[in-house]
């Protein structure tokens, strides 16, 4: 259940820095945070990661409902296993479900956080699109270690 709560703080805070943004800077807008390195830009995109599939909103609802629908799955059949491949779960759900969010009544997505990484302007981003990405390293991490720790068990043989 905790894991369900991760999900649910997850879309609350990307729901609300994304009305802060709509509601408090214009389209393009940019206030520097760090300077040189971290910004707030209000950025719209219609497509995923990097505007890949613009305007393909049909299949970004499919795709999002068959995850959303394997993520709940497989969270009730591994309820009691690692907190970590829970989490990791827990914050791709909610990452999955704030993107949808918009994408259902806006028809397209709100970002916002800008980096400049060593000169390189990354693609701009939400919490959404964070906690799907750090959820992701967690359940690649895990599964890694399960693997690696079945193949330790299994090289015994």
């Amino acid at each position: 259940m905790r894991y369900y709560i991760l999900a649910l703080i997850v879309i609350i805070f990307d729901q609300a820095t994304k009305w802060m943004i709509v509601y408090s800077m214009d389209l393009h807008d940019q206030i520097e945070l760090i300077p040189g390195f971290l910004f707030f830009t209000s950025h719209r995109n219609s497509g995923a990661a990097w505007g890949i599939l613009e305007g393909q909103m049909w299949l970004f609802y499919i795709v999002t409902v068959i995850v959303i629908a394997g993520i709940v799955y497989y969270m009730n059949q591994m309820k009691d296993e690692s907190p970590f491949l829970l989490m990791g779960f827990g914050l791709v759900l909610g990452g999955a479900i704030g993107n949808f969010i918009d994408r259902i009544f806006l028809q397209e997505v709100i970002d916002f956080i800008d980096v400049i990484i060593f000169g390189y302007d990354f693609p701009i981003f939400n919490i959404a699109d964070a906690a799907l990405s750090v959820g992701v390293v967690l359940l690649i991490i895990m599964i890694l270690i399960d693997e690696w720790n079945n193949k330790g068990v299994n090289s015994d043989e």
